[in-house]
């Protein structure tokens, strides 16, 4: 009982447990009353929200789920808020705050951030975010691909009083929505966060009064100690090591791609997540500011490490996040950064997923929550529907969807989200068409879009649309912004293949009539009309064109020729992965039937052989037999292993027991390294011929051991546990 008391602030337990689970009951009270009021799909179904609380220092205490990454950008938005309004902030007011050099993500992602009074004193804060549709961008939709500057990207303010006793300023309003194509639903969603809001104030004052200040205030604080405490004492159980991730982001209007590299840093009970090595900021809208940034390494890392831990400022305590200013990921203002949500920032996710991973991969025990990347591009498109006097901005919401990864004991969800938001879903076709005037001609999953793995990753998903009869609008526009049309961006881990890259494509001039021959949706594109590559710009849509999206899936996790046959046929068979990829990449040969058609024994053999076969012979540093375990591992097929004599490590297979070289060094320069084109790992996979699919192979059994989607030029990322 005595350790019990200490860990809860001297609070008895049922009494903490009681004010603990109405702090959770706050926000996800104030979640359903901001989407309840709102009337933005994105909003409503995709889930693009934040309610949070936080302390009345401004650290943050418990939040809703939405978007992970806005969390720690709340927090630094109410810190600033504080700071700017010190001695003019009192009961009943409302702050806004949206200018990302400040905190936000992006412009239109709108904090509203409220005081909690209780008889007359500032006891905690609350705060919302929702993307709002339009802020008045060079662009429709705040997403603004033309946008080369910061000024470009619509109404930004560091801090403006929205609220006033209680009453929204109509001043400010106003101002906010004259910048706006579409200000009714903007209206709508600036209304529902503060609903939110006060919903959440009304909650803690019933909690003040129902159990004192002094109590509420003592369980926030011994939340946010026990978190700290919790992630400590789970990092302890883990080895010291560093990690390194890499991707590489396409710029299609710059014609060039940025390189974004993150190394993770575990040493005693804390994390140091360092971004050097980054390339420098883009001239369009690519880049994030730092807050967005390290938002984004929190996104993965709240549910992959802290899933028993309530995510609050005593997980931020231990984490520590750099990122060189310059970059793509610390732009300079005024560099542009509207499209920071579906570009830097969800680079930044990818990376910390898999950095996270590879760090629980270290051990047997924890290696269950290791994932490769879910989702790893955004295609997020926004459409301004012109009728007369009245324009509209939408966005389709199947950016939702996702992929999740593969993880150590399964296969990825088939269309299955993403990590940064456990939430987030799409809305149906029907509601899309009720208020867009475009009509589904399909939504399908995507053969061979999940990377090849022991497990394989969630396929995607593609669709199309055309637009409904002319007589029901004047023009249609489409805001397009795409990433991962190159290089692949849902990466694989510990032998994992990556999954497919994505298309955006416009059919000019087609005959609907033809391709809609039979009820069925048609299995390819429509023959012998105008195609345009549509991934970047602002394309009009006419009623006899098309429009098109692929999905790229997500990565796999481990060597693909450790899939068991009965599951690389059944896919087969259900059209997740194609004949030829059964064949070659999983080493099954198989009909499209999913019978198979040879030997899976004899082929798998011959793909063993043909990674060894370039292969110089091999001497190991230190004989397997005189080595012992020691319980720590460097992925899924590489283990640690001790010197029986001096105790020094080395890296080893763990299938053959092959050592390799000491954990001091980079244990991939010392086995079987292969670069083939990106290609070779499935369809939907075509890259500049300077990217390969780097394999790492155990020279003595040609078990895969580690994969990478690299630059030539790059060396091969260290991961090592010291």
């Amino acid at each position: 009982m005595t350790e019990l008391q200490d860990t809860t602030g001297g609070i008895d337990p049922v009494t903490f447990q009681i004010i603990k689970h109405r702090l959770f009951q706050v926000t996800d009270e104030a979640v359903t009353a901001l989407k309840r009021t709102s009337g933005a799909p994105n909003t409503t179904e995709g889930h693009d929200l934040i309610s949070a609380l936080y302390t009345k220092d401004g650290g943050l205490l418990t939040g809703g789920f939405g978007y992970h990454h806005a969390y720690t950008g709340a927090s630094q938005a109410t810190k600033h808020i504080m700071e700017k309004f010190e001695g003019n902030i009192n009961e009943g007011d409302m702050f806004l705050l949206n200018d990302p050099y400040t905190a936000a993500l992006h412009a239109p992602d709108a904090y509203i951030i409220s005081p909690v009074f209780y008889e007359g004193e500032l006891r905690a804060w609350s705060a919302t975010f929702v993307h709002v549709i339009d802020i008045g961008a060079v662009d429709p939709g705040g997403f603004s691909p033309h946008s080369t500057s910061v000024y470009h990207e619509g109404f930004q303010t560091p801090g403006i009083k929205f609220v006033e006793d209680g009453d929204v300023r109509q001043d400010v309003l106003d101002t906010f929505l004259n910048m706006s194509r579409d200000p009714d639903i903007v209206e709508l969603d600036m209304r529902s966060q503060v609903a939110a809001n006060n919903v959440a104030e009304e909650r803690m004052c019933d909690l003040f009064e129902e159990y004192g200040t002094e109590k509420v205030e003592t369980v926030s604080e011994a939340l946010i100690d026990q978190s700290e405490e919790k992630l400590k004492q789970r990092l302890r159980e883990l080895p010291d090591g560093q990690w390194e991730a890499r991707q590489y982001m396409d710029s299609p209007v710059e014609d060039k791609t940025y390189k974004i590299k993150l190394t993770l840093t575990k040493e005693g009970d804390s994390l140091t997540f360092d971004f050097e090595g980054t390339s420098g900021q883009s001239e369009y809208g690519l880049n994030c500011a730092y807050w967005a940034a390290e938002g984004g390494v929190f996104a993965p890392l709240f549910p992959l490490m802290c899933h028993d831990i309530t995510w609050n400022d005593g997980v931020i305590n231990v984490v520590d996040v750099e990122a060189p200013e310059g970059t793509i990921v610390n732009a300079e203002r005024p560099a542009p950064i509207s499209l920071a949500t579906t570009h830097s920032i969800h680079v930044c996710n990818n990376l910390s997923t898999l950095l996270c991973s590879k760090l629980l991969g270290s051990t047997d025990e924890s290696k269950e929550r290791s994932t490769a990347i879910w989702h790893g591009t955004h295609c997020q498109i926004m459409l301004q529907d012109r009728t007369g006097d009245q324009t509209m901005v939408k966005q389709l919401t199947d950016t939702m969807a996702g992929a999740g990864g593969a993880r150590s004991f399964d296969d990825g969800v088939d269309i299955g989200g993403e990590t940064a938001n456990v939430v987030t879903r799409w809305g149906n076709v029907e509601r899309h068409e009720s208020e867009i005037p475009l009509i589904y001609l399909y939504r399908r999953s995507v053969e061979d879009s999940g990377g090849a793995g022991k497990y394989r990753g969630g396929v995607g998903h593609e669709y199309a649309v055309v637009p409904v009869d002319p007589d029901s609008f004047d023009e249609i526009d489409l805001v397009t912004f795409g990433r991962g049309i190159e290089v692949p961006q849902p990466l694989g881990i510990f032998g994992g293949y990556p999954g497919g890259t994505v298309d955006y494509s416009i059919f000019r001039d087609i005959d609907l009539q033809e391709y809609l021959s039979t009820f069925s949706p048609p299995d390819t594109d429509p023959d012998s009309v105008e195609r345009e590559d549509a991934r970047w710009g602002v394309f009009d849509l006419a009623v006899d064109d098309m429009f098109r999206i692929r999905f790229g899936g997500s990565g796999g996790y481990g060597d693909p020729l450790e899939r068991d046959a009965d599951d690389v046929a059944a896919d087969v068979k259900e059209g997740k992965i194609d004949v030829e990829t059964a064949r070659t990449v999983y080493g099954v040969p198989v009909t499209k039937e999913g019978n198979f058609d040879g030997s899976v024994d004899d082929t798998r053999d011959r793909l063993y052989s043909e990674r060894l076969e370039d292969a110089d012979s091999y001497e190991q540093p230190i004989a397997s037999a005189d080595t012992e375990p020691t319980g720590f591992l460097i992925g899924e097929y590489v283990t640690v292993v001790a010197d029986e004599t001096s105790g020094d490590k080395y890296a080893a297979c763990r299938n053959c027991e092959t050592t390799f070289a000491s954990v001091e060094d980079n244990w991939k320069e010392s086995v079987v390294v292969s670069e083939s084109p990106v290609s070779a790992a499935g369809r939907h996979r075509d890259t500049p011929d300077n990217y390969c699919l780097r394999e790492f192979v155990c020279p003595e059994c040609g078990t895969l051991l580690d994969t990478e989607v690299a630059d030539r030029d790059d060396p091969p990322l260290l991961n090592t546990v010291l």
